[in-house]
């Protein structure tokens, strides 16, 4: 099992105009991070960290693949990744994690641990809908899907008719659930 301090960097005690960093991410990473949307991974990262005048530039470099689970089937399938992201950090009172364009941390401390920001990056950069290849979905789910996600004009067996002289009625049968029925006799009520 992988130890979380493997990814602290000492930005106090930071002599160097630069440093390089690189780490091998794999599954023991992210059951260390214990986080839900991934699970496994083959990931290669290079964090590069630059000082300057008052605060430190990190540059992340993220490739390889992770483990998710397609929206659609709920299988695993194998996302690629890569990625670029740049992390500003300074050193200051307290902790401080809240503007967006640079990261605080305590100076008397002076470490920063990276671990959180690599998988807050990779997973970043997973595509915001993640679905199998057409064809490579489990063919058991889609058809237990195809079952469950049914049109109320599907279950009635018919099909809707446009009616080209009056264009806010679309079909030329309303029906109502009497559920809704029940609910508007209520709303007009008030």
């Amino acid at each position: 099992m992988e130890k979380i301090e493997l990814y602290d960097i000492d930005l106090k005690n930071f002599k160097e105009s630069s440093a390089s960093y690189s780490y091998k991410i794999g599954k023991d990473f992210f059951e260390m991070i214990d986080a839900p949307a991934i699970k496994d991974g083959n990931l290669d990262v290079q964090v590069e960290v630059k000082k300057g005048i008052g605060y430190f530039n990190f540059y992340f470099q993220i490739e390889g693949v992770v483990e998710s689970v397609c929206d659609r089937c709920l299988e695993k399938l194998n996302v690629e990744v890569e990625t670029e992201e740049v992390l500003k950090v300074k050193l200051g009172i307290e902790y401080d994690d809240s503007n967006d364009d640079i990261l605080i941390i305590p100076e008397y401390d002076g470490i920063i641990n990276i671990a959180w920001y690599i998988y807050e990056f990779t997973l970043l950069s997973l595509p915001y809908r993640i679905v199998h290849n057409d064809g490579e979905c489990n063919e058991e789910m889609i058809e237990a899907l195809g079952y469950v996600l049914t049109t109320d004009i599907e279950e009635e067996g018919g099909e809707e008719e446009y009616n080209s002289e009056d264009d806010d009625s679309v079909s030329t049968s309303e029906v109502t659930d009497p559920r809704w029925d029940a609910l508007k006799k209520i709303l007009n009520n008030n």
